[in-house]
Formats: structure tokens, C-alpha cells, sequence
């Protein structure tokens, strides 16, 4: 097993940094095709309604928290490269049996253990992109970060439909297993090329006012908070439109293969957005433009689950997707920029995430249960969890702010 030095090395070369995005873009790619579109393999194969699929979602989130954390810390100890290629291992494995062995009951179990997997994957492929970077080249790694898995996540989104329609349904079990296999001998070669190149140690990053943009380490510290409490709130919101998209199709009459073409969109928004905040390093550290993105992503989520109308749904996911795109790209830029030790707190980042994964369809799912008699009930229950989370924003506002008011 790889030793601590494996961590505490430059990861700034062109071969490694260009390697990583490539993992990236692989395990966004396997990794969407298959828990996107899980929900709709559950109802297709195992009759799951709206409710079952809402607490499939949330027992996803859920279990992902701890993983997460701990995925995080063994990344941060044992090496980026290893950690990735034991994730990739075991989500391989699980999809290979699940494409074959698909009773209820062993379905859930290989999901529950292919989410655990890919907690090994994330924060790993999260602070391999940051690692040894100075502030300003952050910012630039975390962009194109950000685009990658967000543009090959929106791509297997699109095309996962069409996927199951013409290759059948084990397509989605198989496809990202080769996909897998790829990014493990990639994570292999890279990890072997980093040990051959026996590089020097990372040197303390130097105190510069590049490197001490917000003036004041408490008012730092106050914006990762923010962004650790708003990203999981956004996730609330977008993991409950995935659960729902199968919900969402029905009622509109959409094939898996429209509904994926159709349900994307703000996949696609996302990712451009990245682009965008790449190039415009001006929102760092803007309460206000944070606090809209943050409303913005509220009314848009509503819309999406509460007019059934095509073109309006375009609309709101256009915002949808702009406004998650900053909300996420703060969470993750913030973590990178306060604290050294990137896997660690990659794994904070995505457990905020698996904790808002769950915590929205949880309550929704709740909600619908409690009255099935009001649809609606679900969605709405969502968007007064996401005003509590605004109350929660305003009442960690940086001290510059709370003096302004």
C-alpha cells in the first residue's frame, strides 16, 4: 500500500494535471450513466413509484456522508491516485454484478456498496487538481475541474436515454464498467509515473496579497462556512428534480431518451457556467452574489417540479443550472483556498453534498407520504427546506456584511 509521501508531492506537471481531468472526465462519465439513471432502472425493473425512488435517493445521500469523509481522510493519507483506483475498482465490480444478478435485494446492496466506491473517487479527483497550485492557478484548476465532470456528466445524461433504447437496459451496467476499467489502468500509469519522477516535496504556499484575498482569515473562514451550508442546500434541490425526472417524464409523456435530452439542460448551463467563473474571478468572496444565486436556484427548482409545461421547463433550468453552477463552484474554490489539507477537505465538500442529496428527497418523500392526496406536496416541502437554508446563510454572513446592515 502506498505511504504518506505519496500525497506530499508537486501534482503541478502537465502529464499529471492533464492525467487527472482525464480520470475525471471518465468518472463523471460512468458514474452519471449509471446513479442518474438509476431511478429510472428502479421503476423499469422493479415497479418503484415516486416515493421509493425519493427514499432511494435519500438512502444514497445519506450513507454517502460518512463515506465521503472517510474517503476524503484515506485519499489525504494514502495517496490520490491510490484511492481512486480502489473506488474504481469496487464501483466496476459492483456494476458487473449488477447488470447480471438483478433481484431487488441485490440490486440495493450493489448500490449502496458501488456509493460507497465512489466516495473514493471524488475527494481524491477534487484535491488532485489543487494540489501544489498557487492561489491564482487554483482558480484555473478548479475551473476546468468543474467543466470537465460537469460537461461529461451532462453528456451521459443526454445520451443515456438513447443508450438504454437502442443497447437495452444493461447497457447502463456495462458501459460505465468499461468505462471503469479504463480509469483504473490510467490511475495506475499516472501513479507509477509520479513515483518514478521522485519529485520534491510541496513547499508552504507563500503569504502574498494574491493568496489573502479576503483581507481577513475569519471573513474566509465565514464564506467556506456559507458555502459548505449553501451547496448542500442546492444539492437538496437537485438531487430531488433527478429522483423526480422519471415522475416528471411520465407526466409529460417523455421517452427515457427525451426525458434525457430534454431533462439536461441545465446539466449543460452548469458546466458552461463554470467556464464563465473560470475567467471571471470576480464573485469571489460577494455575499450578495451568492445570497442570488442561491434565491434564483429556489424559484427556478420550483418551476421545474410545478409547471408541466416544456418550454417553461427550458427556461427554469437555464437558471437552474447558472445558479447552482456559482453556488458549487464557491463550495468547492473555498475549500481549496482556506485549508492545506485538500483531501480532507474534499471529503467535507462532498459530504455536504451527500447530506443535501439526502436530505431533499427524504423530505419530499416524507411529505408525499404524510399527504398523497397533494402531489405538489413534495416539492413544496422541498423549497420551505431551502428557505430555512437562506435564513442560515444570512445568519453566518461575514462581519463586513452584518456591520453593513
Amino acid at each position: 500500500m502506498p505511504g504518506k509521501h505519496v500525497i506530499h508531492v508537486r501534482l503541478n506537471t502537465r502529464c499529471l494535471k492533464g492525467g487527472a481531468f482525464a480520470l475525471e472526465a471518465i468518472n463523471s462519465l460512468a458514474t452519471t450513466y449509471f446513479f442518474y439513471y438509476a431511478y429510472f432502472l428502479a421503476q423499469n425493473q422493479f415497479g418503484f413509484k415516486t416515493v421509493q425512488n425519493l427514499f432511494l435517493a435519500a438512502g444514497l445521500g445519506f450513507s454517502y456522508v460518512g463515506a465521503a469523509i472517510y474517503g476524503g481522510r484515506f485519499a489525504q493519507r494514502y495517496g490520490y491516485f491510490y484511492s481512486v483506483r480502489i473506488g474504481v475498482a469496487i464501483l466496476a465490480v459492483c456494476f458487473v454484478i449488477g447488470a447480471f444478478l438483478q433481484t431487488l435485494w441485490v440490486w440495493l446492496l450493489m448500490i449502496l456498496i458501488a456509493n460507497f466506491g465512489l466516495s473514493f473517487t471524488w475527494p481524491a479527483l477534487e484535491a488532485m487538481v489543487s494540489e501544489g497550485e498557487s492561489r491564482h492557478r487554483m482558480q484555473s484548476m478548479v475551473g476546468i475541474y468543474n467543466f470537465t465532470w460537469a460537461g461529461a456528466g451532462a453528456v451521459a445524461y443526454f445520451t443515456g436515454g438513447a443508450m438504454i433504447e437502442h443497447l437495452g437496459i444493461r447497457s447502463l451496467y456495462l458501459v460505465p464498467a468499461g468505462l471503469l476499467i479504463i480509469e483504473y489502468v490510467l490511475a495506475l500509469c499516472l501513479e507509477k509515473h509520479l513515483l518514478a519522477a521522485k519529485t520534491n516535496p510541496v513547499p508552504e504556499p507563500p503569504v502574498s496579497e494574491e493568496s489573502n484575498i479576503g483581507e481577513k482569515h475569519s471573513e474566509a473562514g465565514a464564506f467556506l462556512k456559507i458555502a459548505w451550508i449553501a451547496n448542500p442546500f442546492a444539492y437538496l434541490g437537485c438531487n430531488t428534480v433527478i429522483a423526480l425526472i422519471p415522475t416528471l417524464a411520465h407526466k409529460m409523456d417523455l421517452s427515457p431518451m427525451m426525458a434525457g435530452f430534454t431533462c439536461s439542460i441545465w446539466l449543460f448551463v452548469r458546466a458552461g457556467s463554470f467556464v464563465l467563473l473560470r475567467f471571471w474571478a470576480n464573485w469571489h468572496y460577494k455575499f450578495s452574489l451568492l445570497v442570488a444565486a442561491y434565491v434564483a436556484m429556489i424559484g427556478a427548482f420550483a418551476v421545474i417540479l410545478l409547471v408541466p409545461n416544456l418550454w417553461i421547463l427550458i427556461g427554469a433550468q437555464i437558471i437552474f443550472g447558472l445558479a447552482h453552477g456559482l453556488i458549487y463552484y464557491s463550495s468547492l474554490f473555498y475549500s481549496m483556498d482556506v485549508g492545506e489539507t485538500k483531501g480532507e477537505h474534499s471529503g467535507i465538500h462532498e459530504a455536504a453534498i451527500g447530506a443535501g442529496n439526502g436530505g431533499g428527497p427524504a423530505i419530499a418523500a416524507l411529505a408525499i407520504w404524510l399527504w398523497p392526496q397533494r402531489p405538489s406536496s413534495g416539492a413544496w416541502s422541498v423549497v420551505a427546506m431551502l428557505l430555512v437554508g437562506l435564513a442560515i446563510i444570512f445568519w453566518l454572513r461575514p462581519p463586513a456584511h452584518r456591520r453593513a446592515s
